[in-house]
């Protein structure tokens, strides 16, 4: 078995903030939604939610 060098980079804490993962998939999505022509359908479901949640 190869033996591997320790990882330097340790992780405090097991997540990440979630605004940090917020602010690392919103560009992804955004781009989906350009490629794909999707505003339409997130338009809707955004407002299912909204309607589901009593808004």
């Amino acid at each position: 078995m190869a033996h591997t060098a320790p990882r330097t980079v340790a992780r405090t804490e097991g997540r990440r903030h979630p605004l940090v993962a917020t602010a690392m998939v919103l560009p992804l999505a955004a781009l989906l939604v350009v490629v794909f022509g999707g505003w339409d359908a997130v338009v809707t479901q955004a407002s299912s939610v909204g309607v589901m949640l009593g808004r």
